[in-house]
């Protein structure tokens, strides 16, 4: 009897084949990866036990070479992490870009390095042994952006040596799951961090390219670029060895254990040139969080590395490599003997059947884990006491019971303190989970050395020297500065305030004093973060020599832009003449504003023009005995590129009507000069007889541009506004009319009482069922339209009615008395008297301008002027006097 087919033996005998097949090329890798000539150390990033078993390596082989995994032009840079204090980022930077799209503009390349890591301990260990080189032999920062895909503009690039991630979500998820752990930095902690710490160098190493060699193969995008890099890598190694005639068993290559298990390692790049662009290469501070966001890892997780890099140290006994001190030539205690290329034992087997063996409960290190996170919650506003300290105890350890653990981590911990203290608000700025990763090493910022920065960086605390402040601490100090007393600090506030242009707002903060156009401090009161913005004054380093030198170009390159308008080069302007002092470069930059505006071909920057325009030309006449060629030119341009522009601006719905007010500011409160520089009046004229709005806002705005030309009397505008208050269909609109007139305020203050009387209008004459839906809509249109100009009219109010209750009953607003023909005797004779009689049709001039609607006769006069001479008779006479005496 035949034995019966099963018909899925074909596909398990396939999928086991694969299966073989795939664990096999693992086994394949790490022997490939322990045959090579130059001795592979695979790491992984910031990890302490990479960093152990680098110390360990590298006290037992002394090595006369290593190559490191890090862009090869940063070579120079290594030597300035002498005066730094960790962690720090190597940093390539350019802003004139030759080679690469325009919008990637600046480039950056940001490599962190903290103590507890590998490449850290090769490092020191190189640059402090004597006859120990060190090559980096990664692509330089420029091939990194020529390796770059075109397609949309990169950030900036953070180098990742050794960083081991899986690319396969499905297996991190996998491994997440099945180790009941939140985040991988967790995961990597308790199944390879802490089970390497203490092994030997060959278990370390295999251990370390099979992960990598695991990883590499599940990635799903392909390891093209990866591979290339290997090349680069590889080739750059031999091209070394055959420079030098090195041995490479005395060599040591220091790289991801991604790459360590490479099929590439015998293969040859043609290396591509480099572009024109100009790198400058330096140190900035760097951070536990920012290394965290850069390589996703969890928030804490390399507090806690560090943690336990100082733990590991302390219990092995081993002395790290730092740099700065003399070197170490005698190893603190005994290892292994060093391996041979090519007959390494199987440590692996081992090391994976067997359960890790991880250190013994420390129990009193728990215990003041707890005892220190209920100090730091009470001092943080939390209501914890010794109860919640015997909480979180009791729930590490159930945590890490629950978890597989025969002793609470960190991260058990950090959840256990939060569970306990937490509770259900945040009483301060920090919660708990942050006041664990303080507890534990905290965020630790480092810094760069005086020696190590750049020159502009050097010369900004040279010259704030003066202030006996001492800078380069982290704290916040404050600098008072006397500037009657000691006119010698001038300089200083004068770059105090420089910085404060440049830097970040909380870098450099004014408590007192103010730098504007024709304002002069007398006393200064300064708080200064200089240290904690140390990076951002390196990056200014970057762009010139000195803080006066970045401003200019920065300055330039704004009004250069293509997005540059004549508002934003008026700014540049004023920031010239603040800053800068140079006549030269101011008057480049006012000649850029006329270029921009006149090209402009909409007015949507039209307010903030009028009010730099205004202020510069108030500079100009108080400082300077004639007006810059530029500014004329400017006034000019703008009066006749804002006529050309009006009748548009009126009809066009895109344009407001803040906007069409701004125009007609600018070219009524500065006529005068535009004329006189030989403008034509009739140009604005024609505009004006040409603009017909629509929107109930711009028709007032038009109204009292034609008022002001002479195109309409007071009585006719006042006409117009009885006919809308009268029209019960346009009275809902009467809000937006009242906002033009608002708005014409900014080219006709003389306006403002009759705005005042229009709103005193509307309120004593619409019902209450009209005027209480009313009111919201005014209140809203004048804020959001007219908010700086309300101000006036509230004086203007408090000038028209009564200060006092009992004025009120009595109280006859000026335009009632107009409207009924109070009548104002004035004696026919005396000189005001024989003035008005000889010139009427001055009087009648006067009062159209003045607003008032009768004209002012001698006897029995009505009318505004009447009343005020009648009232001030001395005044007229002495004025009349003047006037006769001259003629």
């Amino acid at each position: 009897m035949s034995a019966v087919v099963n018909p899925f033996d074909p596909l398990r005998e396939q999928l086991a084949s694969a299966a073989a097949a795939f664990g096999a090329g693992l086994v394949d890798d790490v022997e490939q990866a322990l045959k090579t000539d130059v001795e592979i150390f695979p790491v992984c990033h910031h990890s302490p036990a990479s960093a152990l078993a680098m110390v360990r390596r590298l006290r037992e082989k002394r090595p006369k070479v290593i190559y490191l995994e890090l862009c090869e032009d940063l070579r120079p840079v290594l030597e300035e992490l002498r005066n730094c204090r960790l962690p720090v980022a190597l940093q390539a930077f350019a802003s004139d870009i030759d080679g690469f799209p325009a919008e990637w503009a600046p480039l950056s390349v940001i490599a962190p390095i903290t103590e507890s890591s590998a490449e850290y301990q090769a490092i020191a260990y190189a640059l402090d042994t004597p006859g120990v080189e060190i090559v980096l032999v990664d692509r330089s920062v420029d091939h990194v952006f020529q390796w770059e895909p075109r397609a949309g503009a990169p950030a900036d690039v953070g180098i990742e040596i050794g960083d081991l991630r899986p690319g396969f979500a499905a297996l991190e998820e996998h491994l997440l799951h099945h180790g009941k752990v939140r985040h991988w930095s967790e995961w990597w902690d308790q199944y390879v961090e802490q089970p390497l710490s203490g092994a030997d160098h060959d278990t370390y190493r295999q251990v370390m390219v099979l992960i990598g060699s695991l990883f590499r193969r599940l990635k799903p995008e392909g390891n093209e670029v990866d591979e290339d890099r290997e090349r680069y890598m590889w080739t750059r190694m031999r091209e070394h060895l055959a420079t030098t005639g090195t041995d490479p068993a005395e060599c040591l290559y220091v790289c991801g254990a991604f790459h360590a298990a490479s099929p590439v390692m015998g293969e040859h790049l043609d290396i591509s040139p480099r572009t024109s662009t100009t790198w400058l290469y330096g140190l900035i501070p760097s951070s536990h969080s920012a290394i965290e966001e850069q390589f996703g890892l969890a928030p804490g997780s390399v507090s806690i590395a560090a943690a336990t890099w100082r733990k590991a140290v302390k219990r092995t006994g081993l002395t790290p490599y730092t740099l700065g001190g003399k070197a170490t030539r005698t190893a603190t205690r005994t290892g292994p003997p060093p391996s041979t290329p090519g007959v390494t034992e199987d440590r692996l087997s081992g090391f994976l059947t067997q359960p890790p063996s991880l250190d013994g409960f420390d129990e009193a290190e728990l215990l003041g884990w707890c005892v220190e996170i209920v100090r730091l919650a009470r001092r943080n506003g939390y209501l914890a006491s010794t109860a919640d300290a015997i909480a979180v105890f009791e729930t590490s350890i159930l945590l890490a019971g629950m978890r597989g653990r025969k002793r609470p981590t960190p991260y058990d911990f950090q959840d256990a303190a939060v569970t306990c203290i937490e509770k259900d608000a945040v009483p301060g700025r920090r919660d708990v989970r942050r006041l664990c990763e303080i507890l534990l090493g905290g965020d630790k910022i480092g810094q760069v050395g005086y020696d190590s920065l750049p020159p502009l960086a050097r010369d900004v605390l040279d010259r704030l020297r003066p202030l006996g402040l001492d800078l380069e601490k982290r704290t916040i100090q404050r600098a008072l500065i006397d500037l009657d007393a000691h006119p010698e600090l001038e300089s200083c506030s004068h770059l105090l305030w420089i910085l404060r242009r440049l830097l970040p707002g909380d870098a450099v903060r004014p408590i007192m004093g103010s730098r504007r156009l024709g304002e002069r401090s007398h006393q200064e009161s300064w708080d200064l973060a200089i240290a904690r913005n140390q990076r951002s004054i390196i990056e200014l380093g970057y762009e010139g020599v000195t803080i006066e030198q970045v401003l200019e170009q920065r300055l330039r390159r704004a009004c250069w832009d293509e997005k540059a308008t004549a508002a934003t080069a008026l700014d540049a302007v004023e920031d010239s003449i603040l800053y800068l002092g140079s006549r030269r470069c101011t008057d480049e930059l006012g000649v850029r504003a006329v270029e921009l505006l006149a090209g402009e071909r909409t007015v949507d920057e039209a307010p903030d023009v009028v009010r730099r325009i205004r202020r510069l030309l108030a500079h100009y006449r108080a400082a300077e005995p004639e007006l810059p060629a530029w500014v004329k030119s400017f006034v000019t341009t703008g009066y006749a590129h804002y006529c050309t522009l009006l009748p548009t601006a009126f009809v066009e719905q895109e344009t407001s009507v803040r906007q069409v007010g701004a125009m007609l500011a600018f070219l009524f409160t500065m006529e005068g000069l535009a004329l006189s520089l030989g403008c034509d009046r009739a140009q604005l004229e024609l505009a004006v007889q040409q603009s017909h709005p629509e929107s109930p806002a711009k028709v007032a705005l038009l109204w009292t541009a034609r008022f002001q030309l002479g195109l309409l009397s007071m009585a006719e505008l006042r006409e117009k506004v009885g006919e809308l208050l009268g029209n019960p269909l346009v009275v809902p609109s009467v809000p937006q009319y009242i906002s033009g007139f608002v708005q014409a305020l900014e080219s006709a203050p003389a306006l403002a009482p009759f705005v005042v009387e229009v709103l005193s209008r509307a309120f004593g004459q619409l019902p209450d069922d009209v005027l209480l839906p009313w009111l919201p809509k005014l209140i809203t249109t004048l804020r959001d339209q007219a908010p700086e100009l309300v101000p006036m009219l509230v004086r203007e109010a408090g000038r028209t009615f009564p200060a006092r209750l009992a004025d009120v009953d009595s109280f006859t607003p000026p335009w009632l008395a107009r409207a009924t023909g109070k009548a104002v005797a004035l004696p026919s004779s005396g000189p005001v008297g024989r003035l008005l009689a000889v010139h009427p049709e001055t009087g009648a001039a006067v009062a159209e301008v003045l607003g008032c609607e009768a004209a002012v006769t001698i006897a029995g006069a009505s009318g505004e002027v009447a009343e005020l001479l009648a009232s001030h008779p001395e005044t007229g006479e002495a004025v009349a006097g003047v006037l006769i005496a001259v003629n």
